[in-house]
């Protein structure tokens, strides 16, 4: 059988679909890397709602792929920038979220950590202001048995004056904070929204900052994440990480070095690209367990291509591609996301993503991805 696709250019190709998956197993959790995924919600495809609507979630489906990730002995970063944080998701769904998650990585022993933020503010808020949202949801994780990851705030990035606000800021929380946190330094790539984060569009100036919130609390810092697809200053950051302050790296287009890492060490992993790949992903970081850094490489390499495409410019909306391979891959039943966002993608751009990750084995039903896949493109008028 065989499939016909649009290109870049607006002509149709024929491409002939894979007939098995890759071969990979469920397992127990890592042990030379700690690993989470940042995972997408599910939309409910019936509910009656506008892109302004509060997010309506399938909470079913939602947890069930939670339950997949956890069962290859990934992680789950909950309600983070993956899940539509702020683009579509707001407080009240992400606060639901987190609790429903939590209790279903307690009762399944998941390893869970979730976004803390301020989303719950609308408007212009003062520090104060900043502070106290951050505050209530810290303590909302907290509550839930989560270990807490601290997000970058649009709120403290439009609030603070200079770096002295973010040390204030920062340095408050994880003096409160019951557990060792998890920060988070996502670039303007991400969200234009936090231009000049830590007080200063410079980014070694900004690194800086961000070394000094960590040396000043380093028993309450578990790790931090990197956003900022900059393999090399990733790199020199992790080197001046306090001992026993992980690096876990969020950059997408080039986790499988950065994973690997060198002589002098090496990044744990958050990311969203590990929902798609998440089977493929946990059989890479089991054989990197053995200490074969060259099978490692050998099945995560070729991954980039995709994950180079789903995080293309504007790199915010790869979400979409990410809604898009788990509808494919059968783990929910519609292509709909919550705020409308399964149009922020093209139709060439779905389809060289399908093909991509037919190429690699993700589907674990490849025929059911091309029926889905002829589907959405007749949707666009692609007869076969």
């Amino acid at each position: 059988m065989t499939i016909r696709l649009p290109d870049s250019g607006g002509t149709l190709r024929t491409y002939e679909p894979r007939t098995e998956p890759l071969a990979v197993t469920t397992g127990s959790a890592f042990t030379s890397r700690t690993v989470f995924s940042a995972a997408h919600v599910v939309a409910d495809p019936y509910a009656d709602v506008s892109p302004d609507s509060p997010a309506a979630v399938d909470w079913d489906a939602t947890l069930a792929f939670r339950r997949h990730l956890w069962s290859h002995g990934l992680g789950v970063a909950e309600a983070m920038d993956t899940a539509q944080r702020g683009m579509g998701l707001d407080w009240a769904g992400a606060a639901e979220l987190i609790r429903r998650s939590a209790a279903e990585a307690e009762a399944v022993g998941g390893l869970i950590a979730c976004g803390v933020g301020t989303d719950q503010l609308t408007g212009p808020a003062s520090l104060a202001e900043v502070r106290a949202a951050y505050e209530e949801q810290l303590a909302l994780v907290e509550a839930s048995g989560a270990q807490a990851i601290l997000m970058a705030s649009r709120a403290l990035a439009a609030a603070a004056d200079g770096p002295e606000d973010y040390l204030d800021v920062y340095g408050h929380l994880l003096r409160q904070s019951a557990e060792p946190v998890i920060l988070h330094w996502l670039g303007p790539m991400f969200d234009p929204a936090l231009e000049g984060y830590w007080g200063s569009s410079d980014l070694d100036a900004a690194t800086e900052v961000f070394l000094q919130v960590i040396a000043a609390h380093p028993d309450k810092v578990d790790g931090i994440k990197v956003s900022l697809l900059d393999a090399r200053r990733e790199v020199e950051l992790r080197r001046r990480l306090p001992d026993g302050v992980r690096c876990y790296t969020g950059d997408d287009f080039h986790y499988p070095e950065l994973i690997a890492g060198d002589e002098q060490g090496f990044s744990h992993a958050l990311l969203g690209i590990f929902d798609p790949l998440g089977p493929l992903a946990a059989e890479a970081v089991r054989v990197l367990d053995t200490g074969d850094v060259s099978g490692f490489r050998s099945l995560l390499d070729p991954t980039v291509e995709l994950s180079r495409h789903l995080f293309q410019t504007p790199t915010r909306f790869y979400k979409t591609g990410v809604v898009l391979l788990a509808w494919l891959a059968g783990h929910q039943s519609h292509f709909t996301m919550v705020g409308g966002l399964q149009s922020a993608r093209s139709l060439p751009h779905f389809a060289r993503a399908y093909e991509l990750a037919d190429g690699l084995g993700l589907f674990p039903d490849p025929k059911l991805a091309e029926e889905r896949m002829k589907n959405l493109l007749a949707l666009y008028g692609v007869t076969q």
